[in-house]
């Protein structure tokens, strides 16, 4: 469990698949080695870490992770938005992220408003790829608030701090993203037979 408030970046120092997996070497931007097994996510997938030491950790995707992400996109170089699991006692600064990507996204176009920017994102249409506006959706693992609402599209506003701190700062148009829609709002919209925002009634018996 995740909160989409990033804590650090990191470079990627080596890619090497073995079979249908990918095994990511990553350099460690935390002050010491991380455990084995520790959860973390990288640009919003929940990976697990494998071996670690004070300069580098390493972690693998399996086949249906690459299928779901952008991951598989990634060069020697780029830098990953990470942030380590949830504590119980932590605040919850962003919204519940379960680290568990839904689909890709595209940048269709970012505009910079002299002080702050505006992204503007595309997605596969979906039952459950919904969002509403002043909601939560998470993009490359960050906690954002959706300024704008279609069926398929969607933006957000990015304050410096955001910009300067995530990998925001490096997207392009074009360019591949992770996304992952509200929890509670694909709850709703499998419980309530959504159909893009337009909700069918749904008809109970009870027996008493």
């Amino acid at each position: 469990m995740y909160t989409g408030i990033i804590e650090k970046m990191a470079r990627l120092s080596r890619l090497k698949t073995s079979g249908s997996n990918l095994e990511l070497l990553i350099e460690n931007p935390f002050d010491k080695a991380l455990k084995p097994d520790q959860s973390i996510s990288h640009n919003g997938l929940c990976l697990t870490v494998v071996e670690s030491d004070e300069q580098y950790y390493s972690v693998i995707a399996t086949e249906e992770t690459l299928r779901r992400s952008q991951l598989c996109e990634l060069q020697i170089g780029d830098k990953i938005n990470l942030e380590r699991c949830l504590r119980v006692s932590d605040r919850l600064d962003g919204h519940i992220v379960q680290g568990h990507v839904d689909t890709t996204g595209y940048v269709d176009s970012v505009e910079d408003r002299n002080g702050s920017w505006i992204f503007y994102f595309s997605h596969e249409k979906s039952l459950l790829n919904i969002t509403v506006e002043k909601g939560s959706i998470t993009v490359n693992g960050i906690s954002l608030t959706v300024v704008n609402s279609q069926e398929s599209r969607f933006s957000v506003s990015v304050i410096p701090y955001t910009y300067m701190h995530t990998n925001l700062q490096f997207l392009k148009v074009g360019k591949r993203i992770n996304i992952e829609f509200d929890i509670i709002g694909k709850y709703v919209a499998r419980l309530g037979k959504y159909d893009f925002g337009k909700p069918k009634l749904m008809k109970h018996s009870f027996t008493y």
